[in-house]
Formats: C-alpha cells, structure tokens, sequence
C-alpha cells in the first residue's frame, strides 16, 4: 500500500501544483487513500519531497531529482576484475580475477542492471540469478559491450 501510495503522490504533484499537505490528502483521499496528515507528512519526509517557486509566486510540493550516478569507476571495476562468463539457464556465471569477485559483484549491483534478481560472489565466481533466460542472453550482450569499450 505504502508503495502505491507513493506513486501516486509522485503522480499528483507531478500533475497538480499542490502547495498544502492538506491538499495533497485530499487529493489521496479523493484517489481511494485513506490517509491521516501524520502519514502524508512522514511520506513526504521518505520521498525527499521540497517546496519550489511557481510562476505565480506560490510554492508547490516538488520531487527533488536526484544527479545521474557517474559509473565510472563501477566499469572499471567491473574490467579489471572480469575474466570470463558463461550461462546455465536464467544463472549468469561470471569468472573474475582471484579475489575480485566481491568487488565485481558490488560494481554489478552499483550499475543496477533491471535483469538480476541477485548475486553471490565468492573469491572468483559471482552466481547472478537473471529473471529470463532471454534477460540472461541480453544481460552477457550488454556486459560484453562494457568489457570492450
């Protein structure tokens, strides 16, 4: 429900100039939310929600966004630690440089790639659980195309 909820405020600011926690609960409410202004005002806290200036000299409820994470050095881990890989169903086996599995697996979860599940590195083996053997396909495509740039 909290998850929702969120989407759907992230929604209606998004949409609405909305200056008052009172009026985005009863935007919510209105939305089939039943919310309380304590809930409303701790969910505006957890989604780092900030007032900004409108053209009319009002303030609005805004979602701050947040800068593109430079990933740079997550790449480079990412190739100074790859060896080799391999796959055995939706399971991506990645071989790594003995001891650089943990900090290759930490890169991988750092570039977010939507297709892993999860991951367990030991000292030279990271084991991906990837959602589809087609995801797995696409995923090792994309991790080539890394290690070759």
């Amino acid at each position: 429900m909290k998850i929702s909820r969120h989407a759907k405020i992230l929604e209606i600011i998004a949409k609405y100039d909305v200056e008052t926690q009172e009026e985005l609960s009863a935007m919510l409410v209105k939305e089939g939310y039943p919310v309380t202004q304590a809930t409303v005002s701790r969910d505006i806290r957890e989604l780092k929600l900030t007032k900004v200036a409108v053209s009319s000299g009002r303030q609005k409820y805004a979602a701050i966004s947040h800068p593109q994470k430079d990933l740079s050095k997550y790449i480079r881990i990412f190739r100074d630690g790859f060896r080799s890989m391999d796959m055995a169903q939706n399971i991506l086996v990645i071989k790594t440089v003995p001891g650089m599995a943990m900090a290759v697996a930490a890169a991988l979860d750092a570039m977010e790639y939507q297709e892993i599940v999860g991951s367990i590195a030991g000292d030279d083996t990271i084991m991906c659980a990837v959602r589809t053997v087609e995801d797995t396909t696409e995923l090792m495509r994309r991790l080539r195309r890394v290690t070759e740039e």
